[in-house]
């Protein structure tokens, strides 16, 4: 009797609320941006290269908006080419109008909502390569990564890709996002080689109260992040919204813990970064687990970003500078794995539609791929980038500072 309906009965119609909340959920992501993350990573670094930190982010918000516009959205969502990248059939935004929609909201919402998640994943890769890159080498380095890395990983796992047809579940992006910016992270601190004077000289950040500020805006803009990523105002965006609080809460005290019971005292910026292990943690598991799996999760992502960060800093005297690669990469792979045993309706969970075993060897799959393929590619662009345009400034410039170095101001005049 349904399918004897008028086909009018079966359009898609605009939902106000939705719409309202897709619309409030995109400024928050840009926010965790534009200003949040470029805060807190300006408090991180040393006093003369507050500016370049900011520079870099402002920059890449305004690179990635555009290519995002030219081929982006078309690469990661239009139709599929074999599973692994979108075809060009919405280069340009082609076709999309006024009246457009994406499920109960325009599709012009939808496309600046996916464009904040392809603005802040490179913008967190700064904090791997802070206080030593070239801006103009940072620049070519990260329009060519997008759309060799980002744009292809977002249509496996969101556009129908082949991780999609598989049932890899990453809901707001373990793998698309963090996996992706903290793998590149770490391969570019590998290829640039460490700070002049690490690991033995001193680098504390410069302004903490900065750094949690942005740290600030970043918890808050990640309810857009999660919950936004429903791409509705209903039940499982309110459920996404409050486990993503319990993992950045856990998170959190987990890492001050750690550190507390290490080293005798919890520091502001042990608690801060625990704050955002948690969330990049609880990211992927967001749409699929409840209440218990979030406290779980929170602590695995508080604890297991602790040790990770201890690893890659004290043994392997890796100098990926803001610990962008423990606390990102390594939390994404931990709430990817942890999404397939939360999910279950036992746990908690919104149900798995195979076994818990299975969904956790599709979740290994996932991980693995998205690790090889970013690290492979980010090494191949930073050895070609290398050739054209130097990566690293100088010693010597190095020294006096990026702030003046590559763009003439100082963050202060005191």
């Amino acid at each position: 009797m349904l399918a004897l309906l008028p086909a009018a009965g079966w359009s898609q119609t605009l939902d106000s609320g939705d719409t309202a909340w897709m619309l409030t959920s995109t400024a928050l992501v840009l926010f965790m941006t534009l200003p949040g993350l470029a805060l807190f990573y300006a408090g991180l670094v040393r006093n003369r290269n507050v500016l370049s930190v900011v520079m870099q982010c402002f920059a890449i918000a305004c690179m990635v908006s555009v290519i995002w516009v030219v081929c982006g959205y078309s690469m990661a969502f239009s139709d599929t080419v074999g599973g692994y990248v979108g075809g060009l059939g919405k280069a340009w935004l082609s076709g999309v109008g006024l009246d457009a929609l994406s499920g109960t909201y325009p599709e012009t919402v939808f496309i600046m909502f996916q464009l904040t998640f392809a603005i802040i994943t490179p913008a967190l890769f700064v904090g791997g390569i802070a206080e030593r890159m070239r801006f103009s080498a940072m620049l070519i380095f990260i329009a060519a990564w997008v759309l060799l890395v980002y744009f292809p990983v977002a249509h496996w796992v969101w556009g129908g890709g082949w991780l999609a047809d598989m049932g890899f579940r990453d809901f707001a992006g373990g793998a698309v996002v963090h996996i992706t910016a903290g793998v590149a992270a770490l391969v570019a601190a590998l290829v640039l080689g460490n700070r002049s004077g690490f690991p033995t000289t001193a680098m504390p950040p410069h302004n903490l109260p900065m750094t949690v500020t942005g740290a600030c805006m970043l918890w808050v803009g990640w309810f857009g992040f999660n919950a936004g990523s429903a791409l509705a105002a209903d039940g499982a965006a309110g459920m996404a919204m409050l486990v993503t609080h319990i993992g950045a809460s856990l998170g959190s005290l987990t890492w001050m813990t750690c550190e507390w019971v290490r080293y005798g005292k919890p520091s502001v910026l042990g608690i801060v970064t625990g704050m955002v292990a948690g969330l990049a943690t609880i990211t992927p598991a967001s749409g699929f687990v409840g209440p218990l799996g979030a406290l779980v999760i929170g602590i695995a992502g508080g604890l297991g970003c602790f040790l990770a960060t201890q690893f890659i800093k004290r043994k392997l005297k890796i100098d990926d500078s803001l610990d962008v690669f423990p606390v990102h990469a390594v939390g994404g792979m931990i709430g990817l794995l942890l999404t397939a045993i939360f999910s279950a309706a036992s746990l908690g969970g919104l149900g798995l539609d195979t076994g818990m075993g299975a969904q956790f060897g599709v979740q290994v799959v996932g991980i693995v791929a998205t690790f090889v393929w970013c690290a492979a590619v980010s090494y191949g662009l930073l050895k070609a980038i290398n050739v054209i345009v130097p990566l690293r400034v100088s010693g010597d410039e190095e020294t006096e500072g990026l702030d003046i170095v590559l763009h003439e101001e100082r963050g202060y005049n005191l």
